[in-house]
């Protein structure tokens, strides 16, 4: 039962952390200290008083920079030093869990901590001699089906940002994981969340405390801007205060960051695409830049020469971003790099950077407050039509707005069109109550993937029992024991043991369980969709040619979303087609998806083997459509696949070889011929095309000619690459 801490109040003077000495460990009392933290923030004292410190569940529904990560930092470190337990921290985003690893290793030095993103064919054992662990949510989902052996000493579990529940992508598997881990472990779990409409009925779901607070340590003001002008709603008289911006631009965006920089702020703006982000940039820079100091542009030189070199060769995509940071700009979205966003966010947190125009995404992840924050679009093309956005993801955007350390004050504005839209929009976002998280569970592909984890651990082992699971979900507890998800068990257990990677036997009187078959319990850990395993194993007997095998990995789940279609593609798969008449492309497809197009996925496999024939970034990314971080993504997904691919031909006795080739010219981006020179370190596409027209064909030919290496790669490379002979 939920505890129903809802009463609870947070005392009228705010709680000492020096009172919690004797309840707390004086390593984590210091800790706080040496950070200048004094004081605990209400939705900490309410968690001290739900009994954080007992190891009780815990759900925290508070708005961002409200302290949330401190109670789970709390409930870590006080597992790992009061109990002598692991800790585990679990959230959905690469960059997130980036994040809360730095912050934590820099909190305790002391601590043994790691971080594992990575690999999800792995059991990494190192894991086993560290204290408190930060993971993605898929990760340490594999990590269970590897069968960890330090899986018992875990003490306490946090889930940040559970309201990704309601994702469609990300929310089933996070859904399934809290179920399973509540079934086998005694851990503690702490969930955090941003303020939803059900916050109490999850708490009932994981028999966890409540602690619900509004409290923010910077007040946020929400409004319309309209005309020049910002409307907030006025305390007085029900109506709206109207407030005149500084600045001269009659466009919305340009006069919000106006008068923004004008107060020495800085701000983001949201857009609904990653055109419209660019776009925005573009209409901003010349008006931030008027307001640069001579300082401030050469330091955002230094920052647009990093940004612009991140590849060897500089993309389109890369020479508009840096122009742009240098007038004080930036666009960020899954299109760019890694590394360029990672510039990016670490200049804005330096108020190197004043604007960022960005996706919607960038409202999850790593923290970035603003002092102002812009929804420019408050809608989205989505399934052929414009759809607006849900109040829960407007109010995670507004919660960027207002940095702790540097403002009293945020702001949150939304754009109306019109004067008879202002009250329309304010009662839709500003004035209305947070949604009810939803439950995204009855997706096929999720629960095939899962039931067979579960079959493959001898977790779950009949129907009846898989039922039973599934009862316990978020899912039933807000839909009831769904006849819907009854039938999907159903054909994903026919389906699973139809492809050969369960068998059922009978164990008594009409009861039928089941087992994984060594093929199954494969792909489990493979941690790869059963339907795109079974793809894989139907095509490796004749994927023997570099345009088979791409095809074959490209038209797997994993690899989705795909480029458009090419012209080019589209008469190279009828060709295809025309030459293999014998496979059954794309069948078992059909039926998961109305709009699958075989064709795109045959187009992605062109993009990854121009790539294999080194053309440059610039051209694939110009005839594709497509961007820098798209095409670095798609290289990482299909590495994976590769290996999965692998991993199958072997247990399925088939020749391995060009498959082996295949994924070492595409992690390079090579042609077959340089694939002797790749095996040393520091040599990569470029240096090992400048060998290879020199002369310098193999690993042979660099210890034979020493001094040529100097002289085409230079002194010091030289140096590195023939210390490995």
């Amino acid at each position: 039962m939920s505890l129903g801490v809802k009463y609870l109040r947070p005392t009228s003077t705010r709680m000492e952390v020096s009172d919690l000495k004797g309840r707390l460990p004086n390593e984590i009392i210091e800790s706080l200290g040496g950070r200048g933290i004094k004081k605990l923030t209400p939705p900490q004292e309410l968690s001290i008083k739900a009994g954080l410190l007992e190891s009780k569940n815990i759900v925290v529904a508070s708005p961002t920079a409200s302290g949330k990560t401190l109670v789970a930092e709390i409930a870590c470190a006080n597992s790992i030093i009061s109990r002598g337990m692991k800790a585990v921290y679990i959230a959905p985003m690469r960059a997130l869990v980036k994040e809360k690893y730095d912050d934590f290793k820099r909190a305790y030095p002391y601590i043994k901590t790691a971080m594992s993103i990575g690999d999800l064919d792995a059991n990494d054992i190192w894991l086993s001699s560290y204290q408190m662990i930060f993971v993605s949510t898929e990760k340490f989902d594999s990590l269970i089906r590897h069968g960890v052996d330090w899986f018992p000493s875990i003490g306490c579990i946090v889930f940040d940002e559970v309201h990704m529940l309601d994702d469609t992508s990300r929310g089933p598997t996070l859904e399934l994981l809290i179920t399973k881990l509540t079934m086998i472990s005694s851990a503690q779990m702490i969930a955090l969340s941003a303020t939803i409409g059900n916050a109490k009925d999850i708490s009932k779901w994981l028999r966890a405390g409540l602690v619900h607070s509004d409290y923010r340590p910077v007040a946020l003001k929400k409004g319309i801007v309209h005309n020049g002008h910002a409307y907030y709603q006025s305390d007085s008289y029900g109506g709206f205060d109207e407030v005149e911006l500084s600045g001269d631009s009659e466009l919305p965006e340009v006069r919000v960051a106006q008068d923004t920089l004008i107060q020495s702020k800085q701000g983001l703006v949201f857009y609904s695409t990653k055109r419209n982000a660019e776009a925005g940039a573009a209409r901003l820079a010349p008006h931030v830049e008027k307001m640069l100091s001579a300082v401030e542009k050469a330091e955002l030189q230094k920052l647009a020469d990093k940004v612009l070199n991140v590849l060897e060769r500089p993309t389109e995509q890369c020479k508009k971003l840096s122009g742009l940071i240098r007038n004080g700009v930036a666009f960020h979205h899954s299109g760019l790099l890694n590394a360029q966003r990672n510039y990016i966010e670490e200049a804005f947190k330096a108020d190197a950077l004043k604007i960022i125009c960005s996706t919607t995404t960038l409202g999850y992840g790593v923290n970035l407050p603003a002092h102002t924050v812009l929804v420019r679009d408050i809608s989205r093309y989505d399934d052929g039509s414009n759809a607006m956005l849900g109040i829960n993801e407007v109010l995670q955007l507004f919660g960027r707005a207002g940095r702790p350390s540097y403002d009293k004050e945020g702001r949150a504005l939304i754009i109306a069109n019109s004067q008879e839209r202002i009250q329309r929009l304010y009662e839709s976002y500003i004035d209305a109550e947070p949604e009810p998280v939803q439950s995204k569970l009855g997706i096929v592909p999720v629960l095939r993937s899962h039931i067979l984890a579960f079959i493959a651990e001898d977790f779950l082992n009949d129907k009846k029992a898989i039922n039973d699971f599934m009862g316990r979900s978020f899912y039933s507890f807000q839909y009831g024991n769904s006849r819907h998800v009854r039938a999907l068990i159903d054909e994903v257990i026919d389906d699973l043991e139809k492809w050969g990677f369960i068998e059922g036997f009978s164990s008594g009187p009409l009861k039928k369980r089941y087992k994984a078959t060594r093929v199954g319990r494969r792909v489990s850990e493979l941690y790869i969709d059963p339907l795109s395993a079974k793809w894989l194993m139907d095509s490796l007997p004749k994927a023997n040619y570099t345009v088979g095998i791409l095809y074959m990995i490209s038209n797997t789940i994993e690899m989705r979303p795909y480029v458009k279609a090419t012209v080019e593609a589209e008469d190279a798969f009828a060709a295809y087609m025309h030459f293999n008449k014998d496979r059954a492309i794309g069948s078992a497809y059909e039926t998961v998806d109305y709009y699958y197009d075989p064709v795109k996925a045959f187009s992605t496999a062109l993009m990854l083997r121009e790539w294999m024939d080194e053309a440059q970034e610039p051209m694939i990314i110009k005839k594709y459509s497509t961007t820098p971080g798209f095409l670095y993504n798609k290289l990482l997904n299909a590495d994976w696949i590769m290996y999965a691919a692998i991993e199958l031909a072997k247990i399925m006795r088939v020749s391995q070889h060009e498959l082996i080739n295949s994924r070492v010219r595409l992690r390079y981006g090579i042609k077959e011929e340089l694939l002797d020179l790749v095996r040393l370190e520091q040599i990569g596409r470029v240096r090992a095309r400048m060998l290879y027209m020199n002369g310098i064909k193999s690993v042979a030919d660099i210890r034979a000619r020493p001094q040529s290496i100097e002289r085409i790669l230079g002194k010091d490379m030289a140096a590195r690459i023939l210390a490995q002979l």
